[in-house]
């Protein structure tokens, strides 16, 4: 049923591509950062607009997505936290029940090529009806949703001014919600001026040490300026896969059997807690879970944990976790963490 309805959808949002040519709103953006790859979302597709971006931000503070009208995007994804959910190991939603995951940063959507832990969703325009229809999340449908946009006294007007009719439908729904997460781009940390060579990125000794460190044990899977390869892999946090297979929940293959998505790490030091289950309330934690001995066994664990003596995990130093924590630290987008463009 999930595939039928992302195939519907997807249908739905090519056949109102002709919608484009009625919005009255120019181009506003985003700033696409030089050190960046190419986003992987077509812009020129759905065109951010002044309007809307404004309707997809009211649309992500507004509690009427869920099925009580009490849960809303922003209250698992927080601005000041690059919009996770800080102290929480797992979200909760609807009828204070809780989730099995860790609430992901949304940040720098437009180069993801899929979303969630498990990848479940391949388009940002899709990303909405995920935690719409999560029975623990928002648990509403989108067509209930849809009619109380049309029946709330702002909604039609808003969606005129952001699409050029009154019209509340599907595409244009999801459209909007992609826009205001489009402009979510972080790229103005002490870091990005480092490698743009911009005033402001300075790095001290240690933090280019742990840059060194970061560069020959972490990269392989924090790759790119994005820092993440977006690939998934079994980092050794759990080895009992009974409440949660990772990727193989969607695939249903046995060999992604604990596979997580790659996160970013950008931002990393204002996104606590860690991991897919928030295991980890600190960075320091994160790194004793790979140095110590913490990384757990199971048949799909990634090769890379692997030693060529048989230990589990990354080897690190103090004095490399120490540096690679004063790196980390470089990645906090404080701009972007304080946009009140973003914020409600």
């Amino acid at each position: 049923m999930k595939k039928i309805l992302i195939t519907g959808v997807l249908l739905t949002l090519l056949l109102s591509s002709c919608e484009k040519e009625d919005k009255k709103e120019p181009f506003i953006g985003p700033k696409l950062p030089s050190n960046f790859p190419q986003p992987a979302y077509d812009l020129s597709a759905n065109p951010v607009t002044e309007a809307g971006f404004a309707l997809g931000k009211k649309l992500f503070y507004d509690p009427i997505l869920s099925r009580d009208n009490t849960i809303a995007c922003a209250d698992c994804h927080i601005s000041f936290a690059a919009f996770t959910h800080p102290d929480h190991p797992t979200s909760h939603g609807i009828d204070n029940l809780f989730g099995k995951r860790n609430a992901l940063p949304v940040q720098n959507m437009l180069w993801r090529t899929s979303f969630f832990w498990d990848g479940g969703v391949p388009n940002l325009d899709l990303v909405p009806l995920n935690p719409i229809q999560n029975p623990v999340e928002m648990d509403e449908s989108p067509a209930v949703v849809l009619e109380k946009l049309r029946n709330h006294p702002e909604y039609p007007g808003l969606f005129r001014e952001a699409f050029g009719s009154e019209e509340v439908n599907t595409a244009r729904f999801l459209q909007a919600m992609s826009q205001f997460m489009a402009m979510l781009v972080s790229a103005d940390s002490r870091y990005d001026h480092y490698v743009r060579k911009e005033p402001g990125g300075e790095m001290s000794v240690e933090e280019l040490a742990g840059l060194a460190v970061f560069q020959q044990k972490c990269a392989a899977c924090h790759a790119t300026d994005l820092f993440t390869d977006q690939s998934f892999r079994n980092n050794g946090v759990i080895d009992d896969f009974s409440l949660d297979k990772g990727r193989a929940e969607v695939s249903t293959f046995s060999e992604d059997i604990g596979k997580f998505a790659v996160p970013s790490l950008r931002n990393v030091a204002a996104t606590a807690p860690y991991m897919h289950n928030g295991k980890f309330k600190t960075l320091e934690s994160v790194l004793d879970h790979y140095a110590g001995g913490g990384v757990k066994d199971s048949p799909t664990l990634d090769p890379l944990l692997r030693q060529s003596d048989g230990t589990l995990g990354i080897p690190l130093s103090t004095a490399e976790k120490a540096q690679l924590i004063a790196f980390l630290n470089t990645l906090t987008d404080e701009t972007f963490l304080r946009d009140a463009r973003f914020a409600q």
